[in-house]
């Protein structure tokens, strides 16, 4: 590794160890719960252990309101990559935290997090590599793979139901990455399971991942997603407005289903994300010169050429979104920062130096739009023009190759 090489990594490295201590410095501390009883019900993680949530109770005014939010963590598309994910947290309550830090858009301080800091604040466990999609009766013997992801969304929305979310008066369904996709594919269920009288929305962050072609012109990620749908069994659990008419993978990507969510909808994302860049975009197989390592890994480093080519995605991500902009009850935060993921770290959500949008940080975005205070339905102008952005990137490392 060469020496400039080497020093971009121990600083990055530095960087996320930092963000680490910060937050379990700063930052709540939330029980696991471990759902037992889901086990009868088949509602399991990949490797057959029961699945799992954190949860700090609400008080005061937030008694009654609800913030329930599903952590990211990728798919798995094969046998492989769901063996790999088995011994893992993405694939196992056993490996899992007995705690977990809430920070961001889970914060217990009100000026970390002032409109939803005293709500019932739930971080769903992902460990079944589906986005909560999946379901398939039968366990290979050999494997002992389990794809119950529907069953575990099922189980978890029962049990807090159970525990007082059927008074619910207020209520954000929300998520991360893959989990920002199940916020999305999941919307309106999660509302139908709610009482009529309250008010529910539904939070994608990162999650809005589009219908596009890597540099080569190959469709890699259409071709990920239906090895995804097909070793889950995920056809009969996604939007029956477009399933009916397209191919069930094209219904992973929310530009062929998201309008026909009746559920208000906010959709939080970069059009040049971190990850899709780096998974969708320039994926390693097509770049084996890595002529854009350095491109992907710091858009200060791409030549203009190259640049050129992230804007042009950026172009066809807003065409993708285009679809959803039309609502008044809608609301979108898209910024033209390099990262992936910005509720659940305070840095992004509500800090002195959070990225701004209409001088608004992500936290009061997302708070008007809730309480109806303002609609909130800004775009960014193209990277590198917002320098609230600071270049960040706070995507996770990957588990599998896609993450």
């Amino acid at each position: 590794m060469e020496s400039t090489g080497l020093s971009q990594w121990l600083k990055l490295n530095l960087v996320v160890v930092m963000v680490l201590v910060f937050m379990k410095a700063e930052a709540d501390y939330a029980p696991i719960t471990i759902l037992q009883n889901a086990v009868a019900k088949g509602a399991v993680c990949l490797d057959g252990s029961p699945p799992a949530y954190h949860l700090v109770r609400g008080y005061g005014t937030g008694i009654n309101n609800w913030l329930v939010h599903i952590e990211g963590g990728g798919w798995c598309n094969d046998v492989t990559s769901c063996l790999a994910r088995k011994t893992t947290r993405l694939g196992s309550s056993k490996e899992m935290n007995t705690s977990f830090p809430f920070s961001g858009i889970l914060d217990d301080k009100k000026e970390f997090n002032p409109d939803f800091y005293n709500w019932n604040r739930i971080r769903v466990r992902y460990c079944d590599g589906s986005s909560f999609t999946g379901d398939v009766e039968e366990v290979d013997p050999k494997t002992q793979l389990h794809f119950r992801g529907a069953r575990i969304f099922n189980a978890v929305v029962e049990d807090l139901l159970a525990k007082g979310m059927k008074n619910a008066q207020n209520a954000i369904f929300s998520g991360c990455s893959a989990g920002g996709l199940t916020a999305l594919l999941h919307c309106d269920k999660f509302r139908a399971l709610l009482p009529k009288e309250a008010k529910v929305k539904c939070l994608s962050d990162a999650g809005y991942f589009i219908h596009a072609k890597d540099l080569s012109g190959e469709p890699h990620i259409e071709e990920f997603f239906n090895q995804t749908v097909t070793l889950h069994g995920s056809a009969k659990n996604l939007p029956k407005s477009c399933t009916s008419k397209l191919k069930p993978e094209l219904c992973f990507f929310p530009q062929y289903f998201a309008s026909e969510i009746t559920t208000p909808i906010f959709i939080l994302n970069s059009p040049i994300d971190s990850w899709q860049i780096k998974n969708i975009f320039v994926t390693g197989n097509v770049d084996p010169k890595r002529y854009w390592h350095n491109c992907r890994e710091d858009l200060n480093q791409c030549n203009p050429d190259q640049l050129n080519r992230v804007q042009d995605y950026r172009a066809e991500f807003l065409k993708a979104l285009s679809v959803v902009r039309n609502s008044p009850s809608n609301g979108e935060f898209i910024d033209s920062c390099y990262l992936h993921c910005q509720t659940e770290l305070p840095q992004l959500w509500q800090w002195s130096d959070s990225p701004l949008l209409a001088n608004t940080t992500i936290a009061k975005a997302v708070a008007d739009w809730f309480h109806d205070k303002n609609p909130f339905h800004q775009i960014d102008c193209p990277y590198p023009c917002n320098p609230t952005c600071h270049n960040r990137t706070s995507e996770p490392p990957k588990s599998s190759p896609i993450a």
